[in-house]
């Protein structure tokens, strides 16, 4: 289960200097898409594209974002890549690629999961967390469409998902999952609360919703509920990545699974010498010292080269299916 996940976002907020990589110059704001009937207010951020100088933005005693914080948005409609965390995770987890997309002309969005972030941690355990994030996903591009309707183009969104986010992708997509497979973490840690759930058969009363609003996702190491007749249903072009090795519940041999339940169509990488930490963000020196499992690659292992690579196939990816979108 993707446990030591919320200690490396805790960590972050306690340590981060948020990447060893170049800063990109986007523009950056903070954005909470309010409570209603489906879900409580979720907080995040959006990087979008701006003409303005990037400067440090403290967002604690030891976080800075080299950005251009609430630079004017301007230009579009743009395409929207809205992008989902792992277990426990947070909004500024895939920091990296976020601005990478918005250098590239993207409007991006990020939010931190309700119950399943690194401050409320609720619903963490409980089976009904995957039906609740692909709603905060739906929320999300709700939001952003309702926010910016002259910025965003409601024609071309694009999904990014790691681990459970990749989950939540599939989704959306049009995926249905099946709670009672592939759940190896149950076998060493039984008394999990989705696990008691399973065995008593508590599953959720209605399955997650899909959003046909999303034309194309980047999945990466996704958490998988999935078999071939569950994932029938997605039709949308797909960059599925995967890591050599695995981790934290996700396993080689499920994310292979997924692949030929998908379309045949689906462009699949897999990472050499990785592990399922390497689509996070490069960590910090400080960061590396305290939580050398999270951070640290196998010997010969570059993330940030890998980061360069990744990011760049992922704007690529997104131009090709949602259309060119150039700086402002």
């Amino acid at each position: 289960m993707p446990l030591r996940f919320i200690a490396f976002c805790a960590t972050v907020c306690a340590v981060l200097s948020l990447s060893t990589a170049p800063a990109q110059a986007a523009g950056f704001s903070f954005i909470e898409v309010p409570a209603d009937a489906a879900g409580p207010a979720l907080r995040g951020a959006v990087w979008y594209p701006c003409d303005a100088p990037a400067t440090p933005v403290a967002l604690g005693p030891a976080i800075t974002l080299q950005v251009a914080k609430d630079c004017p948005m301007s230009g579009g409609p743009r395409p929207l890549v809205v992008i989902s965390h792992g277990a426990g995770g947070a909004f500024i987890g895939h920091r990296d690629t976020a601005a990478a997309l918005a250098d590239a002309g993207f409007v991006v969005a990020a939010i931190s999961h309700a119950g399943d972030n690194f401050q409320d941690l609720s619903a963490h355990e409980d089976l009904s967390v995957f039906v609740s994030r692909p709603m905060d996903m739906k929320r999300l591009i709700d939001f952003a469409l309702k926010r910016w309707p002259e910025r965003i183009d409601a024609d071309r969104i694009g999904f990014f998902g790691f681990s459970r986010g990749g989950y939540t992708g599939l989704a959306l997509a049009g995926a249905t999952p099946d709670f009672r497979i592939r759940m190896p973490w149950c076998e060493a840690q039984p008394d999990i609360r989705m696990c008691a759930q399973v065995r008593r058969n508590e599953l959720p009363p209605r399955p997650p919703v899909h959003d046909a609003r999303i034309k194309a996702a980047v999945i990466a190491d996704p958490l998988s509920f999935f078999n071939a007749e569950e994932l029938k249903n997605v039709k949308i072009p797909i960059l599925l990545w995967a890591s050599q090795q695995g981790g934290d519940g996700v396993r080689p041999a499920d994310v292979e699974a997924e692949r030929r339940g998908l379309s045949p169509a689906t462009d699949f990488r897999v990472q050499p010498g990785s592990a399922h930490f390497a689509f996070l963000a490069p960590c910090s020196a400080a960061m590396a010292k305290d939580l050398p499992e999270i951070c640290n690659d196998a010997p010969g292992f570059d993330r940030v080269a890998f980061h360069d690579t990744l990011n760049a196939e992922m704007a690529a990816f997104f131009r090709r299916h949602l259309g060119q979108s150039g700086r402002p």
